[in-house]
């Protein structure tokens, strides 16, 4: 279980890591991202609700496809950043986040004491159900899990210095939608100018501090990938699983339709 993590693994070499994210709570598709050469699956848990024993076939299912499983939990409620670390995800990730003091939070209840107030027990998917534990198992579930948070509303956006510059903090999801609705559009607009001055802020403050930003992109694949690459996002999450399926059945159906 005490596998290297692959996003990790590929930010610290200085490349650019490609996942995408998962809604259906299918162990099956986060099997297939796994194999299809993916670096890391993100785990929707705050608009999908799973809190049960589906989240460990998933994280069971990312183990075995040997891809990082980020799970985004619920703003608030630390108790579920114990859990799911123990269940085996390779980071977390906390929505909406506004203040420094949210995020001096979520870095404590993610590690160890002295770092943290993270309670201890190896009894757990990723302590092998008490199999492996002690400093060993310590060490590694401080060193390899990851934590992040998004970035998605006005406010975040005034206080990035002193946010993005707190060690413990490991990454950054840039949310557009959110964002958009944060300044008063009435929808997702992630080409608005005033959206696409906030993410270039973002990407400009987290690099200065060496923290990789995410951002999700979608159709063109490409020509989205290499926009936000260019502009020094590090970490690309290509649409979802249900988009993606959405996409290539609405292509095939109007494809067949005129054969």
């Amino acid at each position: 279980m005490q596998m290297v993590n692959k996003l990790k693994q590929v930010l610290e070499k200085g490349e650019v890591a490609l996942g995408t994210a998962v809604f259906s709570y299918s162990p099956t598709i986060v099997e297939v991202a796994g194999y299809s050469g993916l670096d890391f699956v993100r785990i929707d848990n705050e608009y999908s609700w799973r809190r049960d024993e589906s989240m460990e076939h998933i994280i069971r299912a990312a183990t075995i496809a040997e891809i990082t499983p980020i799970l985004r939990i619920d703003k608030g409620d630390h108790y579920l950043i114990n859990k799911a670390l123990g269940t085996g995800a390779g980071g977390i990730l906390v929505p909406d986040v506004s203040t420094k003091k949210e995020v001096e939070d979520l870095i404590k209840a993610a590690k160890y004491p002295p770092k943290g107030t993270r309670g201890y027990s190896s009894f757990c998917f990723s302590g092998q159900w008490g199999a492996r534990g002690g400093e060993d198992w310590v060490n590694w579930s401080e060193n390899e899990t990851l934590v992040g948070i998004m970035v998605e509303n006005e406010e975040v956006i005034t206080k990035l210095d002193e946010i993005l510059s707190m060690e413990g903090l490991d990454f950054v999801l840039f949310g557009p939608a959110d964002y958009s609705m944060s300044i008063g559009l009435r929808g997702p607009q992630k080409n608005h100018p005033k959206v696409q001055d906030a993410i270039k802020k973002t990407i400009e403050v987290a690099n200065k501090y060496g923290k990789p930003v995410a951002i999700g992109i979608g159709q063109p694949w490409e020509e989205e990938a290499r926009k936000y690459i260019d502009l020094g996002c590090r970490i690309i999450e290509m649409g979802n699983d249900l988009v993606v399926l959405r996409s290539v059945w609405k292509a095939l159906s109007s494809t067949m339709k005129n054969v």
